[in-house]
Parts: structure tokens; C-alpha cells; sequence
């Protein structure tokens, strides 16, 4: 894809489509498995990816593979030691409060607020004070 002019960013970890594979969300590149991840790093930039996501990894062996590299690192649960940070927004806005990995913080609890109103839509549309003359169009 990069032969071909299609901007191309790698993922190391966790991969979260293969979360059951993995047997659930746990680090990955712990003991021998480090040196594995680092050479994998190394390829994908080899191989002209913009950037690495780095998943669920140790904090000290994301720093090892940020240095190790000439491309920018992008940690989500790797510590503070990549070149930046993501966070899934539904996540960090607490969106599904059923969902608690170590590494997330919480901005905002949402999920009671969306229920909420969700709750209210469906009973206003069901005694049919929902939609209004207010949100209503005349001829």
C-alpha cells in the first residue's frame, strides 16, 4: 500500500480485533516477547509506515521502540515515554461504563446521562409530546 501512495500506520500489542485470539485484553511484549515487538517495529518502519501504534505494552519497552525508531510512536496503555497519546473518545467520555482496562481514564461519565435522555426521547415519543408544535413545519 505505501508503494502505491497510501499513508500506512502500524499497531503493535494489543490488536483489539484480536482480543480473543490473545485471550483478552492483556500486555503484550513482556519478557522474550519484547525483543519480538522492537524487531517488528523495526520492519514496519523499514517498510514505510508513517507512524506506530503502540497498544497495551510496557511503559519501559514503548520508550525502548520510540528511541529505537525515526517515525513517531502513538501510546494508548504503553506509559508516557511514546511520541503522543490516544484514547478511544467513548471511552475517555465514559460512554460504556462496562469497559475498564488499566489504562483508560475517564474524563466524563456519560453513559447515566445518555441513558437518560434516551429514556426521555422514548417516553416523549410514546405520550407523543415529542415532536412538538415547536419542531413541527406548517403549510
Amino acid at each position: 500500500m505505501v508503494d502505491i501512495g497510501i499513508p500506512v500506520m502500524g499497531h503493535l500489542g494489543l490488536t483489539p480485533q484480536s482480543v480473543h485470539k490473545l485471550g483478552g485484553y492483556s500486555v503484550q511484549g513482556r519478557g522474550d516477547a519484547g525483543p519480538q515487538l522492537l524487531h517488528d517495529a523495526l520492519a514496519l518502519q523499514e517498510a514505510g509506515v508513517y507512524a506506530i501504534v503502540l497498544e497495551m505494552v510496557p511503559a519501559d519497552l514503548a520508550i525502548e521502540v520510540t528511541q529505537a525508531l525515526r517515525i513517531p510512536t502513538i501510546g494508548i496503555g504503553a506509559g508516557n515515554g511514546t511520541s503522543g497519546q490516544v484514547l478511544v473518545g467513548y471511552d475517555m467520555l465514559g460512554l460504556n461504563d462496562g469497559f475498564s482496562p488499566k489504562f483508560l481514564k475517564r474524563y466524563a461519565n456519560l453513559a447515566d446521562t445518555v441513558r437518560e435522555a434516551t429514556a426521555a426521547y422514548i417516553a416523549e415519543v410514546g405520550d407523543r409530546s415529542f415532536p412538538g408544535p415547536e419542531h413541527s413545519f406548517k403549510r
